[in-house]
């Protein structure tokens, strides 16, 4: 058999790829690329999310006295409630720009501690509970293009009906929202509120276990339009609809996955007739660490996954490479996942982690088990309590936080960290740069089901079929990024628009997902993914 000249080409692209990958492993170099963003950021982000305009709002608590970032002159909080300053002129949130490395102060008025949020469908971030005044509090940051003056809003006119304290908020098919669980509030409530209000979910209530371990439950929508919940070790497959359990699953052995033995979760890409979902949790503590306050004791670092629409589903174990807690577990555009930040041994907490896991890892969910891990290239910041980890619209994993102490503290082993990093996987290094793809046209809005184009460019011909990927933007905290989802469109080969030669640009043809169970409405990062490489995403709404 005969190679064209453009094959040949691309199999000697292909192997010094091989032969440089293959170098760094054999000089103990680890993949991935660790840069500092930002030296001081100011605040400590407790929570993390991703605007579709790509500024990113770090909000972290209000009652922590001091921050290292003034308000706008003019700018203050009064608050007779609060534990520290009841006149407040200090910011506890911020807007950040990654294009340009500029930070801006948001005001928030009342208490985020340990709190939740989740996007709506018009891009607004809504954000629920938390401590004292913000336990019953409902906030909303609209987003705007950068350097404008968007900020955080209290609602005045609308509260929860339960106070929440670590619950978890996740966008359902209508484009509503389910607020699961919290501190002694083992039930759901929706936003918009719908009757009758309040739903009881006994599930919450059954798995508690003596130093809770049911906080911040891992909720995932599944394609059939069901809620996946896991808490402490066991799930449940849920219809809010009709508020029943649909189905028990089996317990995960090992210890507490959940708050404050806190590993994580996700939910892996959805692709194909979307009929099939997967469900991996990762990580936790040793039962016990948190309540006796022992910060020795070592982290789990046993992985469950499971398929949660198959009719006798059973959980695959799996080790990862590191005992890990407090570890965040983001979702690339290529359908891997990246685990990062936490700690090898102790609890989420106050002071109740040691021994910081510097090195991220890479789950390829493709290979089979014993094959999946790759160690990463190890970070010299320790990112542990209250830290969090974002994907960008470039590829790039933006990390964030680390206050393991009640007040900001700047001394001792892990002190109160406010620099930003970017991490960047192996598909950005230098010898992948001619297989980035660019997206060059792509529509701005599009319906569920629609068949539409995209127009690409790569430098080297594209050979294969290049994926079109989309992620929405989670909101992250606590080791758990709530709501976050990819799917993997259907799509034709990469057509040649100009005879496919080097530097050439390419149609794709693709399906716009079948219905909202799949991909809630709201706003999407679109990727063109070239073997393995992303491009640096598009924002689409994807609307009824």
């Amino acid at each position: 058999m005969f190679l064209s000249s453009r094959s040949w080409v691309l199999l000697i692209f292909i192997n010094i790829i091989t032969i440089t990958s293959n170098f760094y492993r054999i000089h103990g170099e680890l993949p991935g690329k660790w840069e500092l963003l930002v030296a001081h950021a100011g605040i400590a982000s407790m929570h993390t999310a991703v605007t579709r305009y790509g500024t990113v709002v770090l909000l972290d608590r209000t009652n922590i006295g001091p921050s290292r970032r003034m308000l706008r002159k003019g700018h203050c909080r009064d608050n007779p409630y609060d534990r520290v300053l009841k006149h407040d002129c200090y910011a506890h949130s911020v807007l950040f720009d990654p294009s340009t490395n500029e930070i801006r102060p948001l005001m928030i008025q009342t208490d985020t501690w340990c709190s939740s949020g989740q996007f709506l469908p018009d891009g607004t971030l809504l954000q629920t509970g938390g401590d004292r005044d913000g336990f019953k509090k409902i906030r909303k940051f609209i987003p705007c293009e950068r350097n404008e003056s968007c900020d955080w809003e209290e609602l005045q006119d609308s509260k929860l009906i339960s106070g929440r304290w670590y619950s978890t908020n996740q966008i359902l098919p209508d484009g509503s929202v389910i607020i699961v669980g919290g501190l002694h509030a083992n039930n759901i409530e929706f936003y918009p509120p719908r009757e009758p209000g309040i739903l009881s979910l006994q599930f919450l209530t059954d798995v508690q276990d003596g130093q809770w371990d049911n906080l911040y439950p891992y909720v995932h929508l599944l394609p059939n339009g069901n809620l996946f919940i896991f808490a402490n070790n066991r799930a449940i497959q849920y219809n809010y609809t009709n508020n029943s359990v649909v189905r028990d699953y089996p317990s995960l052995e090992g210890n507490p996955r959940n708050y404050p033995s806190a590993g994580s979760s996700v939910m892996l890409a959805l692709q194909g007739n979307y009929t099939s979902a997967v469900i991996v949790v990762c990580g936790g503590a040793e039962y016990g660490a948190f309540k006796r306050k022992r910060n020795d004791t070592a982290a789990n670092g046993s992985c469950g996954r499971i398929v949660a629409t198959d009719p006798n589903p059973v959980w695959e174990m799996e080790d990862m490479p590191f005992g890990r807690t407090m570890g965040d577990m983001v979702m690339l555009p290529t359908g891997d996942v990246l685990i990062i930040n936490g700690a090898q041994s102790g609890s989420q907490g106050f002071d109740q982690g040691t021994n910081p896991c510097l090195n991220p890892v890479l789950y390829r969910p493709s290979e089979p088990v014993g094959l999946r891990f790759m160690t990463l290239n190890p970070a010299t910041v320790p990112r542990m309590y209250h830290s969090t980890a974002n994907l960008l619209p470039d590829g790039r994993i933006l990390v964030a936080g680390s206050n393991p102490h009640y007040y900001y503290e700047y001394g001792g082993d892990f002190p109160t960290e406010l620099r930003l990093e970017a991490f960047s996987p192996e598909y950005l290094s230098d010898d992948r740069a001619n297989l980035r793809p660019v997206i060059e046209e792509l529509p701005e809005k599009l319906r569920y089901g629609q068949a539409f184009e995209i127009l690409i460019s790569v430098t080297l011909p594209v050979v294969g079929i290049v994926e079109v990927n989309i992620g929405n933007a989670p909101f992250a905290t606590h080791s758990y990024s709530q709501g976050q989802r990819l799917v993997k469109l259907g799509v034709t080969s990469a057509v040649p628009e100009s005879g496919g030669a080097v530097g050439g640009r390419y149609r794709i043809r693709c399906t716009a997902p079948p219905n909202s169970k799949v991909a809630p409405p709201g706003y999407y990062m679109f990727f063109a993914v070239n073997q393995g490489v992303p491009s640096v995403a598009r924002w689409v709404q994807l609307i009824y």
